[in-house]
């Protein structure tokens, strides 16, 4: 969806106007995005594999739910829109853990908020377009797995576990969100 509106935003997330996804990337302009954590009943994440078919970081593990936010929308508005088109739930209760600025890759600097749930897995009817598969472990074992093989991993999602984990990651937390 190149043609895709977002706010295009400074580091303070002050709304400076609206680009298309394209010229958002193709220039580095700071933009904004959401992620969800969820967690089973037995405390393990339900993680994503990205598709084959996505332009950036295919067939990596994600975060349960990572969304652009569109132009207009709101971060939680994106949180839960992203609950329903790349998982097909509804009614999650999310609740927000930090807001960030991070360098996700080439050109592509976002301002993002994340958010914490919980979930019954076999809810998920996840989009074949968007996720290759779904699967749940323990904080520890997603450690594990990405001290030992780092590319398994989208690059933010393995900041934000580094993170969750309270351990050094490229996340600039904004104070007093």
């Amino acid at each position: 969806m190149p043609n895709e509106l977002f706010d295009v935003v400074d580091e303070n997330d002050q709304v400076l106007g609206q680009e298309t996804r394209s010229i958002v990337h193709q220039r580095g302009l700071w933009h904004r995005g959401v992620h969800v954590l969820l967690f089973d009943r037995e405390g393990r994440l339900l993680v994503q594999q990205r598709s084959g078919t996505k332009s950036q970081s295919p067939l990596t593990f994600d975060c349960s739910v990572s969304e652009h936010v569109k132009a207009g929308e709101g971060y939680f508005d994106a949180a839960l829109r992203g609950l329903f088109e790349e998982l097909n739930v509804q009614g999650i209760e999310l609740q927000p853990l930090t807001k960030f600025k991070m360098n996700y890759g080439p050109n592509d600097n976002e301002i993002s908020t994340l958010y914490n749930g919980t979930v019954d897995p076999e809810q998920i009817r996840f989009d074949p377009e968007e996720i290759e598969r779904v699967d749940v472990y323990t904080i520890e074992e997603l450690g594990a797995l990405l001290e030992q093989k780092p590319g398994m991993f989208s690059y933010w999602f393995g900041q934000i576990l580094l993170w969750y984990m309270q351990k050094p990651s490229a996340l600039q937390i904004i104070k007093g969100e």
